[in-house]
């Protein structure tokens, strides 16, 4: 590089119609905005979990089993699903809230190898506690996005999470390739 020449990075990307004039500076822009605002959304369930002397999981996991019950409760796995937690994380934290007294599990009268997880009725109070605050946050936080607008982020955050697998074994077949290189 020359003294009068700035540097300019390789893209990141090579989709060109992630590109704009060339360079993904765009592209760049918008997954910074997207990792800011997971780490400004995560801070949000770590003061709920506060309010209620959770962990932001422990709070995860009890608004997970409040919105997933329905009449029965609700299996580990599809909480874990819905909350998207690896199953043994879920099931640890139940165990830690239905120790404290925020949730009851009754094994599943179709499947002998599941449990059905619902909220005490000490959950069900805390979740009351903790509903004003959660909504005037997001009250505050969704104040100018539209729902039309909120239905792309949740195509993308999908999609996201559907194509992690893929992207993670690029991440993998690197290291291993650089692990079993040989050295000069």
């Amino acid at each position: 590089m020359t003294p009068d020449a700035a540097y300019t990075p390789p893209t990141t990307i090579s989709r060109g119609d992630f590109l704009r004039n060339g360079t993904d500076a765009h592209f760049r822009e918008i997954i910074y905005a997207m990792v800011e605002s997971v780490g400004r959304l995560l801070s949000f369930r770590d003061a709920f979990g506060k309010e209620l002397q959770l962990t932001p999981s422990q709070f995860a996991v009890l608004m997970g089993v409040a919105h997933c019950q329905g009449h029965d409760g609700v299996t580990i796995g599809d909480l874990a699903g819905f909350v998207s937690l690896a199953s043994t994380h879920a099931t640890t934290e139940v165990g830690r809230l239905e120790r404290v007294g925020l949730l009851v599990k009754r094994p599943s009268p179709t499947d002998r190898r599941s449990v059905l997880v619902s909220l005490s009725e000490m959950g069900e109070r805390e979740i009351s506690r903790v509903a004003p605050l959660v909504r005037l946050v997001n009250d505050a936080l969704f104040r100018d996005i539209q729902p039309a607008d909120f239905e792309i982020v949740h195509k993308v955050a999908r999609q996201l999470i559907l194509n992690y697998e893929t992207a993670m074994a690029e991440v993998r077949t690197h290291y291993l390739r650089q692990t079993s290189a040989p050295v000069d």
